[in-house]
């Protein structure tokens, strides 16, 4: 197993995506110099834009486009909350695609890739005690076998992602993976400090953008998408359904839940841009996220668990909806942005 720079094909890839980068900070320059002072109709365009782009398929997002909070919650609040969340009862485990299987809870995900030589672990869920219920029970009751998880790679550094890395590093001597600012955020001061989730993973596997995670014959590819957090990571990676071969996307960090911070709002668009030039350049046909409410992914599953094995997979969305929902996500926090400038 070995963490590595893409290779030839994702290099040609880069540098299209490089020059498409280029194309999009210039474009970017004109659009700041040419942008409206930020208004009530500034914020009323951007919902509208958003709503224009969820369409019927992609309206959970669109929560988004809600008022956020210009502070973050007092520390009862948000462990009264988080408790609220975790005692939810979780869904049963399933599989997504061939090699693709969701072991979360209600609130929060976990995703377990299956490689010719292990298991990458796509998130570590709240706790040690959901980690072993529901990752390693979850996996068992799937067929499969969670001493073979030789990565957890952490989308970002809060806790819901992170709370059970610390029992699967221990118990099965996996790799923890994670951006450097985020291991640098876990290691300093927490965003979000409570004692439910527990002391964060040790410093491990530190990543940059573009380098990607090789297990046997799959590799991960991790972008640094800064937003929610300023290291949040979503990986992008291949699976397999009925024979045939399709392109993820995990968006990393959905929420706005880091209180009136313009950076990281400016931070989380561009993000938005950037990906969408991505699953453009790549056809990524597939997105998911590390909170199942935002896509869909329990009544997904259910509908897998239902249909027989030759029928469309829900999952699959196509490029164009991958597009149009990270244009929501896009458009919902220039709404945000604007709001909080008129604060």
């Amino acid at each position: 197993m070995a963490y590595r720079k893409n290779r030839a094909d994702t290099l040609l890839l880069k540098a299209a995506v490089l020059a498409a980068a280029v194309a999009l900070a210039q474009g970017c320059a004109q659009t700041t110099a040419q942008r409206q002072a930020p208004s009530d109709a500034t914020v009323a365009a951007h919902v509208a834009a958003a709503t224009r782009a969820a369409g019927s398929d992609l309206t959970a997002l669109l929560t988004l486009c809600n008022p956020a909070p210009a502070t973050r919650p007092p520390q009862a609040e948000l462990d009264k909350g988080l408790a609220a969340f975790i005692a939810k009862p979780a869904p049963p485990p399933g599989q997504a695609f061939d090699n693709l299987y969701f072991v979360g809870a209600d609130w929060v995900s976990a995703w377990a890739i299956k490689t010719s030589d292990g298991i990458i672990l796509i998130d570590a869920l709240n706790t040690q005690a959901e980690a072993a219920a529901l990752i390693e029970g979850g996996m068992r009751k799937l067929g499969l076998d969670p001493a073979q998880i030789k990565y957890v790679i952490v989308t970002h550094g809060h806790g819901d992602h992170y709370g059970g890395a610390p029992y699967l590093a221990q118990k099965y001597r996996a790799r923890v993976v994670m951006s450097e600012a985020d291991w640098i955020m876990t290691e300093t001061r927490l965003e979000f400090a409570t004692p439910i989730w527990g002391a964060p993973p040790k410093h491990d596997v530190s990543v940059k953008d573009g380098e990607s995670i090789t297990l046997g014959d799959t590799s991960v590819s991790l972008y640094i998408t800064p937003g929610h957090t300023m290291g949040t990571i979503s990986p992008v990676f291949d699976v397999k359904y009925g024979g045939r071969k399709h392109r993820v996307m995990l968006w990393g960090g959905t929420s706005f839940n880091f209180g009136k911070d313009m950076p990281r709002l400016d931070g989380y668009i561009d993000s938005t841009r950037r990906m969408s030039t991505v699953a453009q350049a790549q056809r990524i046909d597939v997105l998911l996220s590390n909170h199942s409410g935002v896509d869909g992914s329990q009544p997904k599953l259910a509908a897998l668990r239902q249909q027989p094995s030759a029928a469309a997979n829900p999952f699959v969305i196509g490029t164009p909806a991958v597009e149009r929902a990270l244009n929501v996500m896009g458009e919902c926090a220039q709404a945000q942005r604007d709001r909080f400038a008129l604060q």
